[in-house]
């Protein structure tokens, strides 16, 4: 999955009653072939994060 400094990744739940996650990338990690992100949560925290199903990229208005 490609995405870029500013885009948000955007995780729907898997389970019953789990809710929808939203994070912006603040660093993108690795190459092209195996991208993984430092991601900013809504919440504060942040984390290194490889999208996985159910990961869909919002791109940051200018970003390709």
């Amino acid at each position: 999955m490609d995405a870029a400094i500013g885009d948000h990744f955007v995780i729907e739940g898997t389970r019953v009653g789990q809710t929808r996650r939203n994070g912006e990338v603040v660093e993108v990690l690795g190459i092209s072939s195996q991208q993984h992100f430092r991601v900013r949560w809504e919440d504060g925290h942040e984390t290194i994060y490889i999208p996985g199903p159910g990961a869909t990229v919002e791109r940051k208005r200018g970003n390709r």
